[in-house]
């Protein structure tokens, strides 16, 4: 009898009669009703987190920037989060949120404190402080909804930082180019300081040099003016007799004026006579007959004697009218000089005091020397500070950022966010349910493997009666279940590719692998259940456990105790998940080889142990008559 042959009947045998083929059928489809339906269950979970409910909760009252701006950041976040349509967000109150949390109601909560934007803006005001995000979960509504609603907060607090990043470093970029238009201003300051003090130099040099004999003028006006009232000494003694000299000269002259009056009066006098004696003596010649040529020839002969006369009478009122100036002025003058006299004392006083001022004068023009000179020296230093200030402050401007607004913009983005993640993908699952597809594909494999030989027998009584060969009859035990695997294999993989629409990058060797992992499977426990009976299925449902912790099926097996590596390299489903992975992926097919190569060995291993197997049962022992258990 063929080993195709002993498989054959028993195929034969598990399908005669309906429920043996209802059993058959359920058996091809446990490995779809595990995977299928838990890949189905699990594919995309991220795009289905808008029906989780969760509770927002604002309280910030917003704050006003240091440029007068009011801001909300709390409304701001809050937009942002429901607009973003991510979870199912609740705007509540803050009780309400937390018997929500605490009631399963909502899965967390999330509460912007009243002081949430004053707190963004305290930076500003040199009084920093952290803006706080308070977030309430409850592990018994959903441990991992609190895992990713941390992961939320994160992104929140992430977005909230880099946005007040950008525009903290924003303001500070525009104080840079505040700054530096300021600092132009002084250096244009600078620059006329420069120049005014180069100006104040050299108008201190000018009065610097002027100071100089000002000060020796000074000091030569006070010897002249003391060498004055030294001189000035007697002159009040000297005008007082002066004075009164004058006063004698003009009583004198006076008397001699009055005098000359007098004389001059009489002089007149004579000649008024002598003139009424030439009219009398022509009015007497006509009454005596002489004509008028005769008279006129008498008149002017008398005219001619009186000449003298009159000669005399003229310089005799001049005479007078001189001596009268003569008095007249000689008085003035005793007038003028008794106000001499009177002032003169009051003049020397003067002198004194113009004295006094001059050497004063002195003392403080040659003190003006002085501190002038100083002044020139002051100045210079000012000078050459006011250009080392005009020098550094031009210099310091062409080191002060200048950014136009996109440049700002985008330095104040890149301060803000200064690292930015750019994924290189050299494969790619695509869905949360992709990702998991190869562990429970494996996993599919075993279980499939392990509920067919609940109904299977892994060794034919018949053949081993027969004393068939030991390898014939361990290839006859194992064909059943490689084929009813294939079935469980290819239902599987074609629900998980055309409706659950996990698309693998190698569809026909990714289900070639499935085919060689699933008759590995069913070789190893159809090895454990030829050698070991019902333990046998005791051992291969613990071999399912410790594959489960140690195939690195969804966190990476490094992940694991170390004492459990010797597990993920001792048991077959790692290399089962790690094939699955790159040829479902796209990655490199060159560990696959090594993932089948190690799966072929199993397989060669469990079929030597069946043989082992078959050939020790071909001797019957009480324990196979009567097991103590069976299954």
């Amino acid at each position: 009898m063929t080993a195709l042959r002993m498989a054959f009947n028993e195929l034969r045998r598990i399908t005669s009669g309906k429920l043996p083929k209802l059993a058959v059928l359920a058996l091809c489809l446990v490995p779809l009703l595990y995977a299928a339906l838990y890949l189905y269950a699990n594919k995309d979970p991220y795009a289905n987190l808008k029906q989780v409910p969760a509770a927002l909760v604002v309280q910030d009252k917003g704050a006003t920037a240091s440029d007068g701006a009011f801001k909300n950041a709390g409304e701001e976040v809050a937009a942002e989060l429901v607009n973003g349509d991510k979870f199912d967000w609740h705007r509540v109150g803050e009780e309400d949120a937390e018997a929500g949390v605490r009631g399963g109601k909502y899965t967390f909560a999330l509460t912007l404190p009243e002081d949430f934007s004053q707190a963004l803006l305290s930076s500003g005001e040199f009084q920093p402080r952290q803006g706080v995000i308070m977030l309430t979960t409850n592990d018994a509504n959903n441990y991992l909804g609190s895992t990713i609603a941390n992961q939320v907060v994160a992104e929140v607090r992430r977005s909230v930082s880099v946005k007040v990043g950008a525009e903290a470093a924003d303001r500070f970029l525009l104080g840079f180019s505040t700054i530096r238009q300021k600092t132009v201003e002084a250096a244009d300051g600078a620059t006329r300081l420069a120049a005014g003090t180069q100006e104040a130099y050299d108008g201190s040099v000018k009065v610097a040099n002027g100071a100089v004999p000002l000060a020796d003028g000074s000091a030569q006006v006070s010897a002249g003016l003391k060498r004055l009232r030294d001189s000035t000494a007697d002159l009040p003694r000297k005008s007082q007799q002066l004075a009164d000299g004058a006063k004698q000269v003009s009583d004198g002259n006076e008397t001699v004026a009055q005098t000359a009056e007098d004389y001059a009066a009489k002089s007149q006098a004579l000649v008024g006579r002598l003139d009424q004696l030439n009219g009398d003596v022509a009015n007497r010649l006509r009454a005596l007959g002489f004509t008028e040529e005769q008279v006129q020839r008498v008149v002017q002969a008398m005219t001619d004697v009186r000449a003298p006369v009159d000669d005399a009478n003229a310089k005799v009122q001049g005479a007078a009218g001189q001596l009268r100036t003569l008095s007249n002025g000689s008085e003035q003058v005793a007038d003028g000089a008794a106000q001499l006299a009177a002032a003169t004392p009051a003049l020397t006083d003067a002198i004194t005091r113009l004295d006094d001022g001059a050497a004063q004068v002195a003392t403080g023009n040659a003190q003006l020397r002085d501190g002038a000179l100083a002044l020139r020296d002051g100045e210079q230093k000012l000078v050459d500070g006011a250009n080392q200030l005009r020098d550094g402050l031009n210099a310091g401007v062409q080191q002060i950022p200048n950014p136009d607004d996109p440049t700002r913009h985008a330095t104040a983005d890149t301060i803000g966010d200064p690292v930015n993640v750019r994924g290189v993908s050299q494969t790619s699952a695509g869905t949360y349910g992709a990702g998991l597809a190869p562990f429970f594909l494996g996993l599919a494999t075993w279980i499939g493997a392990f509920v067919l030989f609940l109904l299977l027998k892994p060794l034919s009584k018949r053949g081993l009666a027969a004393g068939q060969n030991a390898l014939r009859v361990a290839l006859g035990g194992w064909l059943p279940g490689v084929l009813l695997g294939a079935a469980q294999v290819v239902i599987m993989f074609s629900v998980v590719a055309l409706v659950v629409d996990i698309r693998p990058s190698h569809p026909l060797l990714t289900l070639g692998f499935l085919l060689l992992t699933s008759a590995t499977f069913v070789a190893l426990l159809h090895a454990l259940n030829a050698l070991f009976g019902a333990v046998g299925k005791f051992i291969g449902l613990v071999l399912l456990i410790l594959q489960l912790v140690s195939a690195g099926g969804t966190f990476p097996w490094q992940t694991i105790p170390v004492p459990l590596y010797p597990l993920h390299y001792g048991l077959p489903m790692g290399y089962a998940v790690d094939g699955l992975r790159h040829l479902m992926y796209g990655g490199s097919l060159g560990g696959v080889g090594r993932d089948a190569l190690i799966l072929v060995a199993y397989l060669v291993g469990s079929l030597a142990l069946s043989t082992l197997a078959a050939y020790k049962q071909r001797v019957w022992t009480p324990s196979r008559l009567k097991p103590e258990l069976v299954l």
